[in-house]
């Protein structure tokens, strides 16, 4: 009898990556394929759902090609996504709106408005702070294109569309996962459901917005028709899946309080895991997102454009990154008082949406390594006030490891200066993409066929690299340039606004 396997899909910011697993997340094969954003020059930025749609089919034709090489036959998919874009749909899950993505801030006179109507209510109730996402992308398509609105039988998210045109539903059958929720500032993030009384305040209809599921869900099974389009054999269940960062924390192994978790990609985002919901309603900061876990919540904060950063830099100075790499571990922490700040698309965490990108501080002449050192530090200090309103908040006690992901925990200097700000050792993981073998595993898990539940073969998953000892006399000697970058980041808001 040939063993079940499980595809793993992360419909990502920069493309889609799936992978075949064996019920323990063992990755058999993997395919991926770029994203196109659309960028037209009027302030939107997005995705065409269609080709996004088809970007799923190709990854999982691909790996879906590899079972019978590894003695299986596919059983189950599991699908995660970006988390703060949507997808409007018609009664027959036909896309009427393009994937609006979270790079797209056109909605940001929208989340004023709710900040200044609703804030404080908001924050207790979706555990996130009021930013560019759901609840202000809503208003924007209800009040910019009401045309299109009105022909929206629902807002998804990217992975529901997939999974929602995957199976044949039709829009009375959508389905959002609640690891979502804390984007949505018009959720009851405690009650797992949409709080009624702010969509009436707002004017948002609740038939718009889809159910709410656990992410082990089933929810349907593949049409017929694409599953001889992907290779796959009829009756291949699908269960709703996660967001990103949910999907990457588990598959990291952060499956319990006391670990925290890096993903130093496209976003810069730092998470932990906790078992109590406290909203960050003093900072407006933190966005506290339920794990895939029942009873765990993974609150995190991010950088919009961390990771992009890097990249613009490296480009920049013709060098790649391993070069800038080794020119920045010359240069000492502080960076002879040079700050970066990381903002290239306004503030998220907390929002100002008038923050943008900049060097202070330049004097003489100053080297490629040692710029680049700065911009690795910004995101460490960002990391830094993330932890300490987590620590005033009680959701940290005593921090175990931070636990690393993303192309951005291969670079030993970053992993050295993360460590050494934030004062704890950082474990990079061998696997630094563990979203799509933990959409895998929970497809595994919610079709039941594994052996152990969710959080035991979560635990026991990742395969661990290099470890980065935090170094005590260097975390002293960064305190004066956290201090520093503090300061000008509280004022390069107003300087921005002049």
């Amino acid at each position: 009898m040939r063993q079940p396997l499980f595809i793993g899909i992360d419909i990502g910011t920069q493309g889609t990556k799936a992978v075949l697993c064996d019920r323990n997340g063992r990755i058999l094969a993997d395919a991926f394929e770029a994203s196109r954003l659309v960028r037209p020059g009027d302030g939107s930025v997005y995705e065409e759902p269609d080709r996004v749609f088809s970007s799923v089919l190709h990854t999982i034709r691909a790996v879906a090609g590899q079972a019978d090489r590894a003695g299986g036959v596919v059983a189950a998919v599991g699908m995660d996504s970006q988390m703060a874009g949507i997808v409007g749909v018609g009664p027959d899950f036909e896309a009427v709106t393009p994937l609006d993505s979270w790079l797209d801030t056109r909605c940001a006179p929208y989340t004023e408005a709710i900040r200044r109507q609703a804030e404080e209510e908001a924050i207790r109730s979706s555990g996130g702070p009021v930013i560019n996402a759901h609840a202000s992308k809503l208003l924007w398509w209800k009040g910019e294109r009401p045309d299109v609105y009105a022909r929206a039988a629902k807002f998804v998210m990217p992975n529901g569309y997939v999974a929602g045109k995957l199976c044949g539903l039709r829009a009375d059958e959508a389905f959002m996962d609640y690891t979502f929720l804390h984007f949505n500032s018009f959720s009851d993030n405690a009650g797992r459901r949409f709080n009624s009384e702010l969509l009436r305040r707002f004017g948002v209809a609740e038939e718009k917005l889809p159910r709410i599921v656990s992410p082990q869900e089933v929810v349907g099974v593949v049409r017929d028709a694409y599953a001889d389009a992907c290779g796959l054999p009829h009756g291949v269940k699908v269960v709703a899946g996660c967001g990103d960062t949910a999907a990457s924390s588990l598959g990291a192994g952060v499956t319990r309080a006391g670990l925290a978790y890096d993903v130093a990609g496209t976003a810069s985002v730092f998470a932990c895991g906790t078992d109590r919901f406290a909203p960050d309603v003093r900072h407006k900061t933190i966005l506290f997102a339920r794990s895939v876990l029942e009873g765990l919540y993974i609150p995190l904060a991010y950088i919009s454009g961390g990771g992009i950063c890097l990249k613009w830099f490296a480009s920049l100075c013709g060098k790649s990154l391993r070069e800038l790499d080794g020119l920045a571990e010359r240069e000492a922490p502080g960076c002879g008082g040079i700050t970066f700040i990381p903002h290239f698309s306004g503030r998220t965490c907390p929002l100002d949406n008038d923050v943008s990108g900049a060097f202070l501080g330049l004097r003489g002449s100053p080297y490629p390594g040692l710029l680049y050192r700065s911009i690795l530090e910004s995101v460490a200090y960002e990391y830094q006030s993330y932890l300490g309103i987590l620590r005033e908040n009680g959701c940290i006690t005593e921090l175990e490891t931070v636990r690393g992901a993303g192309g951005g925990a291969k670079s030993a200097v970053f992993a050295q200066i993360k460590a050494d700000v934030l004062g704890v050792d950082y474990q990079a993981l061998k696997n630094g993409d563990t979203a799509p073998p933990a959409c895998a595993l929970i497809a595994a898990c919610g079709c039941g066929y594994a052996d152990r539940p969710l959080a035991e073969l979560c635990a026991a998953y990742p395969e661990e690299g290099a470890l980065t000892r935090a170094d005590g006399a260097r975390s002293a000697a960064y305190a004066q340039g956290a201090a520093r970058y503090r300061r000008r980041l509280e004022q390069i808001g107003a300087l921005c606004r002049d």
